[in-house]
């Protein structure tokens, strides 16, 4: 793929991280033997269960069974996507993030990107500074203070004043061919005829809009009291925003509390800061646009519970369907989705200014969970009283249940979908999509032989050499030999490999979760011991492959017949399986 960070980066970037320096600088660690322990920075604990391996380059905690390797604690940590998570770590260690060439399109270096984000903040800054100077300030600042909001809530989210001039920011800003090129780039200056460009934003309170590291990336501009124009101007997408992606007001809710229990989704810019002027410092907006997936996905590796407020109209309602739609793949146990309703005529802007911080939170203590939204949305579309009505909801509603990831979430949208059409659970669970049983089944965790040889491995990649390697063992169907036999042919290509490497290998294969569970195993084998105890558990494994083998030989000789080199076969597996 054109852009793919590659594979040799990312292991570098590994292998010159250290996890331990990484973690304790953030949380701080003690040592525990040859590991390291803390208090687990991702569930509320009194005793450390939080431990870091400098030998696996891997963290795991007991607790709540959060683990992975620096990458991953990046992301979990700092609330990062896979990408930021590559590029935080990079920077730590003053490297360039390469990209696999694929594409006519050339790449662009950490220099013109680092132009780029400074290009957006003397713009950030220019709005501020015209807020305070310009001949229109005194009529902008009225207009801000009879919104409600006061100095420090306006310099905490950087709102600013694009002047009413056609060529304020160009001219400011736009001081040579390059700079002005990278204003049309970046979509803060249009172009009608070639080299008369003119600001995009004009006459307009602007919201410099943050992305999870804090950079500017772009603006929404937002009229003030009779002006001509769309209500709200925001910027098109350009190479560093991308509205699909971005939450307003995430980064400034990420440092207002050092926890953030819950997020509340508002519709716009104006009622984010409203909100916030009232301590309510948790809200976040979509950018123009109804919430996406990637939203979702954001929100719930943010925090555990997401709370959408929308207006009561048929639109708002709409919306609310959309961001639940969007939601159900990632209402994983423990997480909560949840939907307010304002009045009529009424925004969380205009409602938290009547009625306060503390009536308005009452309002979000008394949310609609997400089932009722699903099914009262749903119910809208079918006559209940009919056998047809009952099966348009049926079909309709199972394959949203099967998007859920929680178990307990499925059983409980699945009973009230029992008693709405007069069906037991059980017969509706055996239509789903993703049925229950399979999901007990892959909860279950025995350590058979190949578990075993597979585990260690992952833990101590080195063994990988201390038994021949034997790929033609992969045409026998024992379960999990081919997954043990790629990770030897891994080992042995990258002999330097840690477990953390080994695990970013697979990171985007099927096998990578269950490859995480067993890097947790603990095996209690003498670290003396590892190398005899991996051979004699791969001899087993070798020995039930010849034993498969020989099997189908005796079945193809008794049904078949056997030829002089199948017979020759035969006896030498039965010779070598006496050893």
């Amino acid at each position: 793929m054109a852009g793919k960070i590659p594979r040799q980066f990312i292991d570098e970037l590994l292998d010159r991280t250290d996890i331990v320096d990484l973690i304790d600088n953030r949380v701080g660690l003690k040592k525990a033997g040859k590991d390291y322990q803390a208090c687990c920075p991702f569930h509320n604990e009194k005793s450390p269960s939080f431990t870091v391996s400098r030998d696996k380059q891997f963290y795991h905690c007991f607790g709540c069974g959060a683990n992975g390797n620096a990458i991953s604690f990046m992301m979990d940590y700092d609330k990062l996507e896979f990408v930021d998570a590559i590029e935080e770590l990079a920077a730590l260690l003053n490297l360039e993030v390469p990209r696999e060439q694929g594409s006519n399109k050339p790449e662009r270096t950490v220099e013109q990107k680092r132009s780029d984000y400074d290009l957006m903040l003397q713009t950030a800054k220019f709005y501020q500074h015209q807020l305070k100077h310009h001949k229109n300030a005194s009529a902008v600042i009225d207009y801000i203070k009879g919104r409600g909001l006061s100095g420090e809530t306006v310099k905490q989210y950087m709102i600013g004043y694009a002047p009413s001039e056609w060529e304020s920011l160009c001219h400011q800003v736009g001081r040579n061919q390059h700079q002005r090129q990278q204003l049309l780039e970046l979509k803060l200056a249009s172009e009608k005829t070639p080299g008369r460009q003119f600001d995009f934003f004009r006459d307009r309170l602007m919201f410099p809009i943050r992305d999870k590291r804090g950079r500017v990336i772009a603006f929404g501009g937002r009229v003030m009291g009779d002006s001509q124009g769309p209500k709200y101007l925001n910027s098109p997408e350009t190479r560093i925003f991308h509205k699909g992606f971005e939450l307003y007001g995430l980064y400034e809710a990420k440092q207002s509390n050092d926890k953030l229990d819950n997020i509340l989704i508002v519709e716009g810019y104006m009622d984010v800061v409203a909100l916030a002027e009232q301590n309510i410092t948790y809200a976040v907006a979509a950018l123009g646009t109804a919430t996406t997936t990637e939203h979702m996905q954001t929100l719930f590796r943010t925090t555990e519970k997401v709370i959408c407020c929308y207006d009561g109209d048929r639109a708002g309602k709409d919306a609310a369907w959309r961001a639940l739609e969007h939601a159900l793949p990632f209402l994983k146990d423990g997480k909560s989705l949840k939907f307010v309703f304002l009045p009529d005529g009424e925004d969380p802007d205009s409602l938290v200014q009547k009625e306060g911080k503390v009536d308005f939170e009452k309002r979000l203590e008394t949310a609609d969970d997400f089932s009722k939204v699903l099914f009262d949305k749903l119910a809208l579309n079918c006559e209940l009283t009919s056998d047809a009505g009952k099966a348009k909801l049926l079909s309709d509603a199972l394959p949203l249940i099967s998007k859920l990831p929680s178990e307990f979430y499925q059983e409980s949208l699945l009973e009230k979908l029992a008693r709405l059409i007069g069906r037991t659970t059980e017969q509706l669970s055996a239509k789903l999509a993703t049925p229950k049983q399979l999901q007990n089944i892959e909860r279950k965790f025995k350590v058979t032989p190949m578990r075993r040889a597979i585990g260690l491995l992952v833990q101590h990649p080195k063994l990988a050499s201390s038994i021949e390697h034997l790929p033609e063992l992969a045409q026998m169907s024992i379960p999990g030999i081919e997954l043990l036999l790629e990770l030897q042919s891994v080992c042995l290509e990258h002999p330097n490999y840690t477990t953390a490497q080994l695990l970013e290998y697979f990171r985007e294969k099927p096998q990578y979760q269950a490859l995480k569970k067993l890097a947790i195993w603990q095996h209690e084998i003498n670290e003396q011991a590892l190398t005899e105890e991996f051979q004699n558990t791969f001899q087993f494994i070798e020995d039930q492959c010849l034993n498969f083998r020989l099997e189908t030989l005796f079945i193809k000789d008794k049904t078949q017949g056997l030829n002089n080199e199948e017979r020759l076969e035969c006896a030498l597996l039965m010779q070598a399986l006496k050893r």
